[in-house]
């Protein structure tokens, strides 16, 4: 495949953004089917009634094994250190570190922890800055049961995941956003290479399956991510993928 022109439409960036069932079902694309192993989680929220529902939530599933849990940001932090969960799932306000300070310091020490920021906040200010620093998800707590396992598994698995109720608001915020950055230079610059590399990423693949779509390395790939980036002016490809669609909407 080599695309010519990039093609990451809105109905794309919901099905990736998303991995919530029902868009699962509708597009008939399962991804969960490749997780298989215990994911071992790590839950932050400073409010006991939420966290005892997350617990409850998410131990219908034997896939995933509860390894602590925080009722602040400090606690987070240490927890997450010591125990190196597959998934962290946090509350955004909480006493001693927020959310987002979590997430933040996670990616600066380049923790192998992914992140699903589980919250009331849906102000797409909130949302984008915890994709800015790295979160792998955010999703409300209105959120289905069913939903929540699916979108930590998605988590696990290295997927995007946005709840439905708030991608919308957030393509756009994020639009605005980079309308306002004159140094950004947007998707034209990108070699054909590196749309195809996009292109891929916003159909879900990650960067082995990339890597093997395309007939190249892992480290490949990696580089052209991080060109990608540098063109697009971000840091992260959540951020690469907003910033494809907010072109292409």
């Amino acid at each position: 495949m080599t695309p010519k022109e990039f093609k990451c439409n809105y109905l794309n960036f919901l099905q990736i953004l998303t991995r919530i069932v029902h868009i699962l079902i509708q597009t008939g694309f399962n991804t969960m089917e490749n997780v298989s192993e215990v994911i071992k989680i790590v839950i932050a929220d400073d409010h006991a009634i939420f966290r005892a529902g997350i617990i409850k939530v998410l131990n219908l599933d034997s896939q995933f094994k509860i390894i602590g849990e925080a009722t602040n940001g400090l606690d987070a932090i240490s927890l997450i250190n010591n125990l190196s969960p597959d998934v962290a799932v946090l509350d955004i306000k909480m006493p001693g570190k927020t959310g987002i300070e979590i997430v933040r310091e996670l990616n600066e020490n380049n923790s192998p922890t992914k992140c699903l920021v589980l919250t009331n906040y849906d102000d797409p200010e909130y949302i984008l800055d915890a994709i800015g620093e790295g979160a792998n998800g955010y999703v409300l707590k209105t959120i289905e049961p069913s939903n929540l396992i699916d979108s930590v598994k998605g988590v696990a698995e290295g997927e995007i995941v946005l709840d439905p109720a708030i991608a919308t608001l957030v393509a756009k915020l994020w639009r605005q956003r980079q309308s306002q950055n004159n140094d950004i230079v947007g998707i034209k610059s990108l070699t054909d290479r590196e749309k195809e590399t996009l292109e891929l990423a916003c159909n879900g693949l990650r960067n082995k399956d990339i890597s093997g779509e395309m007939g190249i390395s892992v480290r490949t790939v990696e580089g052209h991510f991080n060109r990608i980036f540098s063109k697009l002016g971000v840091s992260s490809r959540t951020e690469a993928v907003l910033q494809a669609v907010s072109e292409n909407v």
